[in-house]
């Protein structure tokens, strides 16, 4: 299964493909981040911001897409640029058909740490290890999509009436 996790954000976007057939069995396969010109006008930079995300999915061809959740922490302005940078990739995601999966940062921390309030080197450092790579991916933007990409492959479930069902589908 070819997982594409997106960190969303509107100067920095990260992403993350891996490859899994089992629980235990993931591999990277592209990880990296897209950037916008920072000082450019809101709809360039959401322009900008999508060609690179469909040249991202072009490249990958994922079979499914697995999505940071917003957080709103004391930056409005920052979660709102955030969440317009979600619309984007879930329209990418959409007009190409893909499921899209979606986690909140708790859910990533506790899936890959078993601690929800686990720190940004724990995480990258279980990431590193959980895809056997020699050094912890860059930039961090890359590294949490690939912890996203991660928690979407641990609650994989493969049924009979369903190739792909997951915890919290949109299905």
């Amino acid at each position: 299964m070819r997982i594409l996790g997106i960190d969303p954000g509107l100067g920095i976007c990260g992403f993350g493909l891996i490859n899994t057939s089992t629980r235990a069995g993931a591999k990277a396969l592209d990880f990296g981040a897209v950037t916008t010109t920072v000082d450019a006008p809101l709809p360039f930079r959401l322009k900008e911001l999508y060609d690179s995300l469909v040249e991202v999915f072009e490249q990958t061809k994922p079979e499914m897409v697995a999505v940071e959740k917003l957080f709103f922490s004391k930056n409005i302005t920052t979660g709102i640029a955030v969440a317009e940078a979600r619309g984007i990739v879930l329209l990418v995601a959409e007009q190409r058909n893909l499921p899209v999966y979606e986690y909140s940062p708790n859910e990533i921390k506790k899936s890959l740490t078993g601690y929800g309030a686990a720190t940004k080197t724990q995480i990258e450092e279980m990431v590193r290890i959980h895809l056997g790579l020699e050094k912890k991916p860059k930039p961090d933007d890359a590294a949490d999509a690939l912890a996203v990409a991660i928690t979407c492959s641990f609650l994989y479930k493969e049924g009979p009436d369903d190739k792909y069902k997951f915890s919290n589908s949109r299905k």
